[in-house]
């Protein structure tokens, strides 16, 4: 996955970027099981031997680190597989419905759409998980002799596929997470470390994807940070670009924190960024934070001096500025120190 990340970070900020779909999936039905009896020239009263059906073909999500949207499925809404075949005479099998394989990134999540229930995650390339499994076939009359009933002349109908509403949701996979308000400094940033080359703007919202961009940093290493687009108060109820987003910060290991250096209150921001974490997935505090002071070139050391005393406690803090470069190795020494620990 490694070597494909500077592919991957370029791609990500395509207009065709899409994360987000929904579509009907329907696993084939078994076969029927077959209603037979051996006639042969010298068996004129052969016992039975109806062969069962066959199964019915599955719903497969295979991962494929080759793609790195849900695009090629946006406008496919219904997915089926194949029915099994009915079973034959001589004891012959119906044939298995084909499988119906449909290849998602890496990262992608698949849930019940009415439910909500988590019915697959896709973390590796190569992985398959069964979505929905085909029905099996029915047992032929062979199955059904007895002592007693040596000629059944019943066997099992196929059973049926299984169908559901599935939403496929695609979290980024990345080392580290921008988070911020809009105008924070977070593509800026991205654009000044790393080879990408996201839209930057004095406007809120200017990130509407998720911008990915591999970080070199010494002896040739590097890591991977995902600029996602910005939060605002009560994105976790869906305000601003709110639930759309904020599922791509699950994927990171490290969360950078990024509050500009004249904003009102640096503590206050930080409390409300964590709070919408907080509020959309608990789980998302047991990851590390860093916090980076950023557009540092509009204050002097005098006035960061007095700052730090009022910065969050608890949560490493460096000043930088995208512009001048101050403190960006240090931030890197500091992200690569919290990823690899």
């Amino acid at each position: 996955m490694r070597n494909l990340r500077p592919v991957l970070a370029k791609r990500m900020s395509s207009p065709n970027f899409i994360d987000y779909v929904k579509i009907y999936c329907r696993s084939g039905s078994g076969g029927a099981g077959a209603i037979h009896f051996r006639r042969e020239k010298y068996v004129p009263k052969g016992g039975p031997d109806g062969g069962d059906g066959g199964r019915g073909g599955h719903i497969i999500l295979r991962g494929n680190a080759q793609l790195w949207t849900l695009l090629h499925l946006k406008y496919t809404k219904h997915l089926k597989a194949e029915n099994g075949a009915p079973g034959a005479g001589k004891n012959c099998t119906g044939k298995q419905g084909e499988d119906l394989i449909v290849q998602v990134p890496i990262g992608t999540v698949a849930r019940h759409a009415d439910t909500g229930e988590q019915l697959a995650e896709i973390l590796y390339d190569g992985q398959e998980v069964i979505l929905l499994k085909g029905g099996r076939g029915g047992l032929g009359n062979q199955h059904f002799a007895t002592s007693t009933n040596q000629a059944p002349h019943y066997a099992q109908p196929g059973e049926p596929g299984q169908e559901a509403w599935i939403i496929l949701e695609l979290k980024v996979l990345a080392d580290v997470g921008l988070v911020g308000f809009p105008n924070a400094g977070k593509s800026t940033l991205l654009s000044v470390i790393s080879a990408a080359k996201p839209e930057i703007a004095d406007y809120p919202f200017t990130t509407l994807t998720p911008n990915l961009g591999v970080v070199r940093y010494r002896d040739d290493r590097s890591f991977v940070v995902a600029d996602i687009p910005g939060i605002i108060e009560g994105a976790a109820e869906g305000k601003g670009l709110g639930l759309r987003f904020l599922r791509h910060i699950e994927r990171n290991s490290v969360l950078l924190f990024m509050i500009p250096v004249d904003s009102l209150n640096i503590s206050r921001e930080y409390e409300i960024l964590l709070n919408e974490l907080q509020k959309y997935n608990p789980e998302l505090l047991h990851k590390k934070r860093l916090l980076a002071i950023t557009k540092c070139d509009l204050v002097d050391e005098e006035l960061k001096e007095a700052m730090r005393h009022e910065l969050p406690q608890g949560v490493p803090a460096v000043f930088i500025s995208s512009i001048t470069g101050e403190g960006l190795n240090q931030l890197k020494d500091m992200l690569w120190q919290a990823i690899n620990n």
